[in-house]
């Protein structure tokens, strides 16, 4: 049987595609504008600004240029590089003739990831998405060898359901309300309702609470945060089983395969690589913009007007797949004219050390907002504005692109990239530069 842990080898240096590396520091990056949000604010105030933070001036004009641009559009951009990573790794360990090989370590990969989301989302923050990614990383494996039709045809067609999914989800809600108001009528004249009248009065109580949560629960959550340790990980261990307990099916992870799905099927047709000419970057970047940002600014401008309305939210809400889409392809086809032309190459060659550390730099950013915002730090949670939130991403953002390229002048992988590897090849890797003359030849 062929030693899998001589055929597969971590990637070296010089097999690293940078323009990716790109992509997803950049990516990296950009989800910390949402993330702050539910570091520094109770997590029903996300999006509705009158919770909590302000709806008004600096904070209202900070949330509708983070909707249109960063929303969903960051974590969209960083899906598709991990799906593109699937396809380099499976594809580089057949190469060698790994066989079997190629199964066990892509396995064993996944499943350390899985166990990295764990120990983050209930140590230190609930919105962990290594664990979703692992998983659906599993279960992708299947498809890694697909042609780039078929892969952009399926990740197309989940888009397009988690649309009419939204549609389906206004409907529903108008209809749970109109029997919901009845019941309550009924209820209000002595009427004794049966189940399903309770059933439909109780679940759109519920709706209303999740949108609108009374101001002392949310008052309650800050504190648990601000308190102690062990009041903080109470709160988010709540969170978190709600969300690693989420259905293989659930619309949240057909969010992750389709854009997977899409950048393993724009890697296989050299998108990624920047293999295209400067005319398809340009018209991608116009193109995605073009049709992103009024869409985008459609939906944002209806839900604003709308008071935050519960009611609003699925059709607002429902162009959300065509609008982050297209955005994403349009900061892609920005990013990749910038890094083909060789402009700003001060910042791009920063933007890939901070894609090679992207696990190191991810976790970075939750130990820094925990100690930031959480009882063993400063206790800043519910204490900012909105839009004082984004001085702290500032802050992080000239640590990871200063950090980062200094590490890599040293060090072959970041610290938890280093750690990862080694667990998945179950062999301490070496780590240090001057050890490149005899790495992976032990």
């Amino acid at each position: 049987m062929t030693d899998s842990s001589t055929v597969l080898i971590p990637t070296a240096q010089g097999e690293r595609i940078d323009s990716i590396d790109v992509l997803r520091g950049f990516a990296l990056l950009g989800i910390l504008l949402m993330n702050i949000l539910e570091f520094g604010l109770p997590g029903a105030a996300y999006d509705n600004l009158r919770l909590w933070g302000g709806d008004a001036g600096a904070n209202l004009w900070v949330f509708a240029v983070q909707y249109v641009l960063f929303e969903g559009k960051m974590r969209a951009l960083f899906s598709m590089m991990f799906g593109a990573s699937i396809v380099l790794l499976t594809e580089r360990g057949a190469a060698r003739g790994g066989g079997l090989a190629v199964a066990d370590i892509y396995f064993r990969r996944m499943l350390w990831m899985a166990l990295f989301g764990i120990a983050h989302a209930y140590l230190i923050w609930h919105g962990d998405i290594l664990y979703p990614y692992a998983v659906s990383g599993m279960l992708l494996f299947a498809v890694r060898n697909w042609p780039p039709r078929a892969l952009l045809t399926v990740a197309g067609a989940m888009f397009v359901i988690l649309g009419i999914g939204s549609v389906h989800q206004g409907f529903e809600r108008i209809e749970t309300r109109q029997k919901a108001e009845a019941a309550i009528a009924l209820d209000k004249k002595g009427v004794k309702l049966n189940d399903e009248q309770k059933k439909v009065k109780e679940e759109w109580e519920q709706t209303l609470k999740r949108s609108n949560p009374p101001r002392e629960e949310m008052v309650k959550e800050v504190e648990a945060y601000r308190t102690s340790y062990a009041k903080a990980f109470e709160q988010r261990a709540k969170r978190v089983r709600k969300w690693h307990g989420s259905a293989l099916y659930d619309p949240g992870m057909g969010d992750f395969w389709g854009m997977m799905m899409l950048g393993m099927g724009l890697l296989r047709l050299g998108v990624l690589q920047g293999h295209r000419s400067a005319g398809f970057y340009a018209t991608m970047a116009v193109a995605g913009y073009g049709i992103g940002i009024p869409v985008n600014a459609w939906s944002v401008y209806t839900w604003i007007g709308s008071g935050y309305d519960v009611m609003q939210a699925p059709f607002s809400y429902a162009p959300y797949q065509v609008g982050r889409l297209a955005v994403a392809l349009g900061h892609m086809g920005l990013l990749m004219t910038i890094y083909q032309r060789g402009w700003l190459t001060w910042l791009t060659r920063r933007l890939a050390a901070v894609g090679q550390m992207a696990l190191s730099n991810y976790i970075s950013h939750s130990v820094i907002c925990s100690f930031v915002f959480y009882s063993h730090g400063l206790k800043l949670i519910g204490q900012l504005e909105r839009y004082q939130l984004y001085f702290v991403v500032l802050g992080i953002w000239i640590f990871n692109l200063i950090w980062s390229p200094i590490w890599l002048r040293y060090y072959r992988f970041g610290p938890l990239e280093w750690c990862w590897r080694s667990l998945t090849y179950w062999r301490k890797q070496p780590m240090r530069r001057d050890s490149d003359a005899v790495a992976w030849q032990q």
